[in-house]
């Protein structure tokens, strides 16, 4: 069987492919999006990409290409604790530029701020993309923020130690496929997210939309509005919901469909947490 995940290898999408699927064979993709077009082209059976932290909130590049353009579901979620290091071919190094995600650039920006103020920062697709390229210049004055399997994966050295901002810092990831796979983590809960287009002749929609859930008792765990990419001021919104009694939630959801309100499902999954 072969998984899909945002590499290159050492990334924290590969350690959470290792983990949730430590038999198959895991192929590392450039960016996200590949990463999805490599399930719905039957590359890989399965596909795992980052979908929120905890810290810089959701990783629209995930939610956008699942609403707009794949007609795929997260069948799984798997949350992992996220620690970043920052990391060179040498301690001793003077670090003029610093490579990672962009969401790791945002979790450890009071440390670089702090110690390398004058350093550059680039942008790169994934943190172990980061330290690959960082690698493989080891003549320049460059550094990553990536986990600790990159730099082991890579041979670097670990300049600095967890430089997130907050201890308490989880990504969330899902496994998108067409069944639900046979994980060997503890299971935490049972959830649904769903994505929601409202009509523009329906007065207080959302409030509608929110409330055929609560008279219910479901618990809403998240809710986010993103553009709809069709003109300004339009969205849709994502929520996030417990799956608890599938019976109540097949009834909310015929009523959405009785008001008017249109969704799509962008997963019906299990969540686990390493």
């Amino acid at each position: 069987m072969f998984v899909g995940f945002l590499g290159p290898k050492g990334s924290f999408t590969h350690n959470v492919a290792f983990h949730a699927f430590p038999e198959a064979d895991l192929l590392p993709f450039e960016n996200i999006t590949e990463v999805i077009k490599a399930y719905e082209t039957g590359k890989v059976e399965y596909a795992i990409v980052p979908v929120e932290n905890s810290i810089e909130g959701s990783v629209h590049e995930t939610s956008d290409y699942l609403f707009h353009q794949a007609e795929i579901e997260a069948v799984a979620e798997i949350i992992l604790p996220i620690k970043q290091q920052l990391m060179a071919t040498s301690k001793d190094k003077k670090i003029d530029k610093i490579f990672s995600h962009p969401q790791a650039i945002a979790q450890g920006k009071k440390y670089i701020r702090q110690y390398y103020p004058d350093a550059l920062i680039e942008m790169t697709a994934s943190t172990a993309y980061a330290a690959r390229f960082v690698a493989s210049h080891p003549q320049k004055n460059f550094a990553a923020i990536a986990p600790h399997s990159a730099a082991a994966e890579y041979g670097l050295s670990i300049i600095a130690k967890d430089i997130q901002e907050i201890d308490e810092n989880y990504t969330r990831f899902w496994v998108l496929g067409h069944r639900r796979p046979d994980i060997s983590l503890k299971q935490e809960d049972q959830k649904i997210t769903i994505a929601l287009t409202l009509p523009d002749n329906l007065p207080g929609a959302l409030y509608k939309a929110l409330s055929t859930f609560a008279w219910r008792g479901i618990d809403l765990t998240k809710i986010e509005s993103r553009p709809l990419k069709t003109i300004l001021g339009e969205y849709f919104f994502i929520i996030d919901f417990e799956n608890r009694n599938e019976e109540l939630v097949s009834f909310a959801l015929q009523e959405l469909t009785s008001i008017g309100i249109q969704y799509k499902i962008l997963g019906n999954y299990a969540v686990y947490q390493l």
